[in-house]
C-alpha cells in the first residue's frame, strides 16, 4: 500500500471527514498539522501546487485533493485501486 499524507488543521469538518473515511477502509496515514505550523503550511501550499485549503490528501506521488475529492473517488471506485497500489 502506498504512504498516506493528509495535511490537517485542529477545528477542520473536512478533515474529520477525511480521516474518518482513511480510517473505514483501514488505511493509515501520516497527518500534518498545518494550524500551527507555518513552515508546514508552505510545504503543503508547494506540493499540493498552490492550494491552501486543508485538508490536502497525498497517496504515494498521487495529489488527491481535498475531502470532496476523496470522497469522489470513493464513489467511482478509484480510490480502492490507488490504495493498492
Amino acid at each position: 500500500m502506498p504512504k498516506v499524507e493528509i495535511y490537517t488543521s485542529f477545528f477542520c469538518g473536512y478533515c474529520t471527514r477525511a480521516k474518518a473515511l482513511l480510517a473505514k477502509k483501514g488505511v493509515s496515514f501520516q497527518e500534518f498539522d498545518v494550524g500551527a505550523d507555518p513552515k508546514m503550511r508552505q510545504e503543503m501550499i508547494q506540493r499540493a501546487k498552490g492550494q491552501s485549503s486543508v485538508p490536502q490528501i497525498f497517496v504515494g506521488k498521487t495529489h488527491i485533493g481535498g475531502c470532496d475529492e476523496l470522497y469522489a473517488m470513493d464513489r467511482a471506485g478509484k480510490l480502492d485501486r490507488l490504495l493498492a497500489g
